[in-house]
């Protein structure tokens, strides 16, 4: 069925819950498994009025810092996979917005199938909040599986 999963994840609670979800599915289909964090675009704001925020994003100290955050969310992510006894390449991706860099990394890893989780939530609040998930279901091209 599916032969290689891509699994989303922000380190939160919820997306936990999804984590386990796809790597229990994986599991069952014995499909490979990638885990994928994205960090999105460095809200300049308020610091860029101040003129911070081209130095600090071009600096070598940013994308360490981006790095590192990222890597406090896919170690823990793996060592999950690696406990269910499965192994995954755990990808980081830099400067996009979250449901552009799950779909992006779907068609550069070939997956065949997109796990990730959302708050269901509706009026108001998804309007002001957005919805990654949403995009995600929206421009994908392969299945996506949605954890609540």
């Amino acid at each position: 069925m599916y032969k290689r999963i891509l699994i989303a994840t922000d380190g939160s609670e919820l997306s936990e819950k999804g984590l386990l979800k796809g790597l229990e599915l994986a599991r069952d289909l014995n499909a490979e498994v990638d885990i994928v964090t994205v960090s999105e675009p460095w809200a300049v704001g308020m610091y860029d009025a101040m003129g911070w925020s081209v130095g600090y994003t071009n600096s070598p100290e940013y994308k360490a810092d981006r790095e590192e955050t990222a890597q406090k969310v896919l170690a823990p992510a793996k060592a999950a996979c690696e406990a269910q006894g499965l192994r995954a390449t755990t990808v980081h991706v830099l400067d996009r917005y979250a449901a552009d860099g799950i779909i992006d990394t779907a068609t550069e890893r070939s997956s065949d199938l997109i796990v990730m989780t959302s708050h269901g939530r509706r009026g108001v609040t998804r309007v002001l909040l957005g919805s990654q998930t949403a995009e995600v279901l929206a421009r994908s091209s392969v299945p996506v599986l949605v954890i609540r």
